[in-house]
């Protein structure tokens, strides 16, 4: 299993510093996928992106070990169909986008109307 924050996801991070946007907003979006694999670096997708859409999760600042040094995101999907869940991902966009964080785990069987809550936090330091 492995959970990172991705090269593109990098990038987002550095262009949020100089206040570029609409083009670098702040990646909230949360979705899921069904696809087997390990997460690395270089991805840009899910693996296989499942058919709900993706949900506007809550982002906002925590302490993990100094005030305010992890960005954290909050969202909960549910499920349209019965349904294995083996990654998730956080994007810029509701719809297409950069992928900024990804997760792989263990496949979680769902049934629909099931749901997922995930939390995503990326600690700075």
């Amino acid at each position: 299993m492995a959970t990172l924050v991705t090269n593109v996801g990098k990038g987002i991070v550095a262009q949020r510093m100089f206040g570029a946007t609409p083009s670098q907003a702040e990646p909230k979006y949360v979705h899921w996928g069904t696809g087997a694999g390990t997460t690395a670096a270089t991805d840009t997708t899910l693996f296989t992106a499942a058919a709900e859409a993706r949900t506007a999760g809550t982002g906002s600042a925590v302490t993990t070990t100094n005030t305010n040094d992890t960005h954290q995101v909050t969202g909960t999907i549910t499920s349209a169909s019965g349904q294995t869940i083996t990654n998730a991902g956080v994007f810029d966009a509701s719809t297409s986008g950069n992928l900024y964080v990804k997760g792989d785990f263990t496949g979680i069987a769902l049934s629909t109307g099931d749901s997922i809550a995930f939390t995503f936090k990326v600690q700075f330091t």
